[in-house]
């Protein structure tokens, strides 16, 4: 791994572990940004599960909005904000996205409540709902089909990687000071590092 790249990552775990510290209500949750084929945008919040030197890690069903949209155009973005951090700290990162393999899919769906399981079956994420009776219906069926049994993996449903192309670290400052640090890797996984303009 290029010093650089490990350099980011190192500095996303240590403001990764204050957002902890800090008392943010959720560090995992954050912004992601996809688009469809013809560049409409989107945007939702969605919780980090996993992240290391492959990348960031959350789950969806692939059936849904943001799961078409990355089939049709695999790259995103996301954006942490950590307000109780120092001054106040933003991650912004963007690059390529892939789906998990099947393997790391099953054992983070195996960890997952059950009914958080039972939810993932029962819905059809993004389509249209006629009403809460119809969602606790199919969530009463997939009960029964699945009562007394360990709940499997719906097949449509896994984890997306964002591999990280670039990495930007921004930190709030009086008057709007700003300090900025962008890290980029190049398609040869060289890396760069930048400061910003605020």
């Amino acid at each position: 791994m290029h010093d650089l790249y490990a350099e980011a990552l190192q500095t996303f775990d240590t403001l990764f572990d204050e957002a902890l510290a800090a008392g943010e209500p959720d560090r995992t949750a954050m912004q992601l940004a996809t688009a469809t084929a013809d560049g409409r945008p989107s945007l939702r919040t969605v919780l980090l599960k996993a992240h290391d030197a492959r990348g960031f890690v959350f789950y969806t069903h692939l059936d849904g909005r943001k799961g078409r949209e990355l089939k049709a155009n695999p790259r995103a973005a996301l954006l942490f904000h950590w307000p109780r951090v120092r001054l106040g700290v933003q991650v912004r990162v963007e690059g390529g996205v892939a789906i998990v393999d099947e393997a790391e899919a099953d054992a983070y769906f195996a960890s997952r409540p059950r009914g958080s399981q039972l939810g993932a079956w029962a819905s059809r994420q993004s389509e249209v709902l006629e009403s809460r009776e119809e969602f606790d219906q199919r969530l009463a069926e997939v009960e029964q089909e699945f009562a007394g049994r360990d709940v499997p993996r719906p097949p449509r449903w896994t984890g997306l990687r964002v591999d990280p192309e670039r990495i930007e670290f921004w930190y709030a400052a009086e008057y709007r000071w700003h300090e900025r640090w962008l890290y980029e890797r190049d398609l040869a996984g060289d890396c760069s590092k930048r400061m910003l303009y605020p």
